[in-house]
């Protein structure tokens, strides 16, 4: 039998190839992804929602991790190390008990001159009697002849003329009184000491710089107590102790930095997430119920709802403080709480209400509603699961707004107070020494920020991630 093909009922028309049905036939597909697997690719697809949310996850476990590893209490006070700026570990020379000294005073030379002069000349002699420690500075010098006392000041640098002499320690009674102790919160830093001749009222405009830098030391007593040194190491006066190590500097009265941020951070993050968790889901319940009912009881609801929003907050903090008997200098974090759950919850019931109010008409909903499904179920098994993204963005930038509130309060003295530390509490006592030691602002200020901001951050990340029309769009 002759064959025949396509040719010869078409002329014209090539062939065909028959295609084998062993032949390999490439195929393209794409993996099936969740809603909430997409979401989370195209959250790390933004670079400043993903660096966002890993410092959250580091502030997290700094806060909690924190204090496991750095075991320092928070509240003890090194009073030899005040208001120290962030530093490398020190060591301090074991010495003993302070031994109490009467100074030199010259018998044979006049407490008062015969006759007042108009001009002197300076102080000569000026010389620091033994090692200037941390524990005492001892200076003697020459006496002057014409000079009725002497006036001493301490300067953290090189006055620039006599009236940069810096803070007046003291005086002595008498041209023949030739020393001076100074014990004034001494650190191992450089000071200028000036020595400035008196008439026994005014002050000859003559003076005499000398530059001291005092050895740090530790008494036996204070490092036993400290844990320093074990009782066969009391005698061993002059060996070097290494102090504690302060990697954040410590505050106004020596306490660790880095451990009081950490207790803090407890603190500020505690009502940040507690108080939006408790009042966002209020919010959603309120929310919910009053979009998916509509009617008038949502109109209702949502009168009630703007008139929490016209209530002044700081007033009710006030209000609230006073009746929980909370007076000055008491910390109100549980009325600082209650407020912020009690006025902060409409904005959410709103932004939920208005999703309802959408999601109520989709065709699933009526379904279940034919199936017999009960508004409850409605409520809590299909209306608020499909909210979850908007909740999650609220939440988000809920906790930045209640750590700046909690800041806010303990700042102006309402919220947390002394000694319990919070970043906030922490800013005020840093505002008082801002100029002389910044660290004490710059730390809890910068944590703050930080916090806030990506927190912020995350919630623009987590609003693109999760806004559908931009998904189409891709």
């Amino acid at each position: 039998m002759t064959s025949t093909s396509i040719s010869d009922f078409y002329p014209g028309v090539a062939d065909f190839a028959r295609v084998g049905t062993a032949s390999p036939v490439e195929e393209i597909s794409r993996p099936s992804l969740s809603y909430w697997q997409d979401v989370w690719i195209r959250l790390k697809k933004n670079s400043r929602a993903t660096i966002s949310l890993y410092i959250v996850i580091a502030l997290a476990v700094f806060t909690l991790l924190g204090p496991l590893f750095w075991q320092v209490d928070p509240f003890l006070q090194d009073l030899n190390q005040i208001s120290q700026a962030p530093s490398l570990r020190k060591s301090a020379t074991l010495v003993g008990a302070y031994k109490r000294w009467d100074g030199i005073v010259l018998s044979d030379f006049p407490v008062e001159p015969q006759e007042y002069m108009e001009s002197v000349a300076a102080v000569t002699g000026l010389q620091t009697f033994e090692t200037a420690t941390t524990q005492q500075v001892r200076l003697i010098w020459d006496p002057l002849t014409g000079s009725a006392g002497y006036n001493i000041y301490r300067n953290h640098r090189l006055p620039e003329g006599f009236n940069d002499l810096g803070l007046p320690l003291g005086s002595t009674y008498g041209a023949n009184e030739v020393s001076y102790e100074d014990r004034l919160s001494l650190e191992s830093r450089t000071y200028y000491y000036s020595i400035v001749p008196t008439d026994g009222y005014d002050e000859y405009e003559v003076y005499t710089i000398i530059e001291v830098r005092p050895q740090m030391i530790i008494t036996v007593s204070e490092a036993e107590g400290r844990g320093l040194i074990s009782e066969a190491e009391e005698g061993n006066l002059g060996q070097e102790i290494r102090l504690e190590f302060h990697p954040f500097g410590t505050d106004y009265l020596g306490r660790d930095m880095l451990a009081r941020l950490m207790e803090g951070a407890r603190v500020s993050l505690f009502i940040g997430i507690v108080a939006p968790l408790i009042f966002v889901l209020f919010g959603v319940i309120y929310g919910g119920c009053a979009g998916y009912f509509g009617g008038t009881l949502d109109a209702l609801l949502m009168r009630f709802a703007d008139f929490v929003v016209a209530l002044p907050f700081l007033l009710f903090m006030i209000l609230f403080k006073i009746a929980f008997g909370i007076g000055p200098g008491e910390s109100g974090i549980f009325p600082m709480l209650l407020a912020l759950i009690l006025l902060a919850w409409p904005a959410t019931a709103r932004l939920v209400r208005g999703q309802v109010l959408q999601i109520r008409e989709q065709g699933y909903i009526e379904a279940a509603q034919l199936l017999g499904a009960k508004p409850q179920y409605l409520i809590f098994r299909h209306i608020i699961p499909n909210t979850m993204g908007v909740i999650l963005v609220t939440l988000t930038f809920a906790v930045p707004s209640a750590i700046f509130t909690e800041a806010f309060l303990s700042f102006i003295g309402m919220g947390v107070a002394p000694p319990t530390p919070s970043w906030g509490s922490m800013c005020n006592e840093g505002v008082k020494t801002m100029l002389s030691h910044p660290h004490e602002l710059i730390f809890p200020a910068a944590f703050i920020s930080v916090t806030v901001l990506a927190f912020n951050l995350l919630g623009d990340g987590l609003t693109e991630a999760l806004d559908s029309r931009m998904r189409s769009r891709e």
